[in-house]
This record gives C-alpha cells, structure tokens and sequence, in this order.
C-alpha cells in the first residue's frame, strides 16, 4: 500500500503537477512579460523518461492519484502524447489531465484522448476576439474556441474554463461566462489575479474579490455547492435550476485555501517545489543525473514535503510578502 505524502501540518499531497516546458505560444500580460523572458535550454527540461521516473515514484509510493500537465503552453513540447501515453501505463485510473490555450488542440486532442488524457482545462480570459488579443497578446481567438470544439469532440470532459479576472480588463465578462456554462455544460474557473505575472506589474487593485463575483452571478443564476469528492483548492457550484455546466472560484488572493492544499508542483527543469508562491525549489532532475536511486529519491521528497510552508507567511495581501523570483510560466500551473 502506498504511503501518504503528509507535510508537518498533516495535509496530503495527491495532485501533482507537472510543467512539461516554460516555452508557450502566448504572452498573456497576467503570465508573462511580451518579450525577453530567456528559455531554459533543451538539455536542461526533464526528459519524458525523467517525468516517468518521478511520476511512478508519486504514484506508487506514495498514492498520487491526479497528475496535471502544464507549462508553458504544454501543447508546444514535441509529441506530448506519448508522455501521456507513458504515465497512463502506470495506472489507466489516473486522472491525468492538462492546462492549455488550446490553441493546438485540434491536432492534438484526439491523439491525447487516444494516449489516456481524461479532461482539459482551457484558459480562456475573454470571449471577444479584439480583447483576446490584448490579454494573450496574439490573434488566436479563433483557434482556441475551435480548439475547445475538438477537445468536445474527442471527448475530454468535463471541459473547463480557465478565467483570470481582472478589474477594468475583463470583469465585466462575468455574467457572459456564467451564460456560457449553462449553455455548453462547461465548468468555468474564476481565478484571481495573482503576482506572478513576470513583469512585476501586479497591483492588488486589478484584484476583483471571488466573493463578489459569486454575489454577481447569484443575483442572475442562483447557485448550490457541488459535491466534491475530496478538498480542492476551487469552491465549486452547480446552477440551481439544474442547467448543466457550473462556476468553480480559485481565490488564492481574498481567501487563500493553504490550510487544504494537496498540491506539489515539477518544474520543467526538474525542481520541486510545495507551494506555487514558495522562495525554494528542491532539484530533482540533478540527483537523477548524477545516479540517484528511487530511495534516494524518495527521501529527498519526503523531506521537501515535510517543510511544506504553512501557507499563512506567504499570503499574498500580507505586508512582508514577497513574490518568487519566477513567473507563472516558468514555474508551471
């Protein structure tokens, strides 16, 4: 039987997420800056046996059951099907799943569907065309939205939706999204703008508080809360009508969810890290290189996990915090 991965506060970590690269094909203005942002080498990213390698030891030992691909864009790194196809062969009833733009999921969904990739998370900040281009800074709107019909059609549901909301850029989408679930039966995230945004341009006045949006879409389209099965960092919704679809709030800024974490995070270079604002990494992918074995490993892991931050330190509306040195892109959502 596997054991469970506690930290010093007794939280379990079972959902691990795996950034396959830091290169993406957007340039979203809460993610990353428009241009200068130096790629890590190729030699220097995690080679998809070193994934597999570290994934079995999560899964195996220690009973990680979700595993979520992410960037960068992961739809970017060469044939990530057949990394898909690899961790599926540890255990078929993993909930591997992936974050992406979409932008290229029509030439891969069925191919990832195919490999055991259950569901997608696609991002999707607005649903006009012109402010699109301004959010992500590239003309893909179109291609997204067709990419969200592909992953339909190759059944990766539920389908859900990614939304960083930011007061004067896009909140006054709210309702819209709330339309659109309904409608499509997606699951649509509202996700509070957080400091990781590579240019240091985050202030906490583009911040639109979850608890407001919720009061928002209340007043239009009455909610009930949705059985989850186990915590999860996103408070989760249905319509209480019973039109399909729902609203899901991530509030890592009004009300951060630490005390229920259950996420680690892999970079892309191998460096594991506890907590998406931590100040260290643990490198993984050098122990590997320099003939670690699985014990070894393991050890290394147990020990990072144990000092697991409490989370208290490191909220983001307390006067002494300060934001890691990397952004969003570079340490993987």
């Amino acid at each position: 039987m596997p054991a469970a991965l506690r930290d010093s506060f007794g939280r379990v970590a079972d959902d691990l997420r795996i950034s396959v690269t830091d290169r993406c094909n957007f340039r979203c203005v809460y993610c990353m800056p428009a241009e200068g942002l130096r790629w890590l080498a190729r030699e220097d990213i995690l080679r998809f046996e070193e994934i597999h390698r570290l994934t079995r030891i999560f899964v195996q030992r220690y009973g990680v059951r979700t595993i979520r691909l992410t960037g960068g864009e992961p739809l970017v790194r060469v044939r990530i099907e057949e990394l898909v196809a690899m961790l599926n062969a540890l255990d078929p009833s993993l909930d591997i799943t992936m974050t992406t733009n979409g932008v290229l999921l029509r030439q891969k969904a069925k191919l990832l569907r195919e490999a055991g990739l259950k569901r997608v998370n696609v991002s999707l900040d607005t649903l006009h065309a012109d402010r699109f281009a301004e959010i992500a800074r590239r003309d893909a709107f179109a291609r997204t939205m067709d990419g969200l019909a592909a992953a339909e059609e190759a059944g990766l549901r539920p389908l859900k939706l990614n939304l960083v909301v930011m007061r004067g850029v896009n909140d006054d989408e709210v309702l819209d999204f709330a339309r659109l679930a309904r409608e499509r039966g997606y699951e649509v995230r509202f996700i509070e703008y957080m400091p990781l945004d590579g240019q240091g341009r985050w202030n906490s006045d583009l911040v639109v508080p979850n608890r407001r949006l919720q009061e928002q879409i209340e007043d239009l389209f009455p909610l009930v809360p949705a059985q989850e099965g186990k915590a999860a960092p996103a408070q989760s919704f249905k319509f209480a009508d019973g039109a399909p679809g729902g609203v899901g709030f991530i509030s890592s800024v009004s009300d951060a969810f630490c005390s229920s974490c259950n996420r680690l995070r892999l970079s892309a270079e191998g460096g594991l890290r506890t907590c998406l604002f931590s100040m260290r990494e643990t490198p993984l992918r050098d122990l590997m290189r320099q003939g670690a074995s699985d014990d070894s490993l393991a050890r290394v892991i147990e020990a990072a996990v144990w000092q697991k931050e409490e989370g208290g330190a490191l909220h983001i509306s307390d006067s002494s915090y300060q934001a890691p040195a990397k952004s969003m892109s570079q340490i993987g959502g």
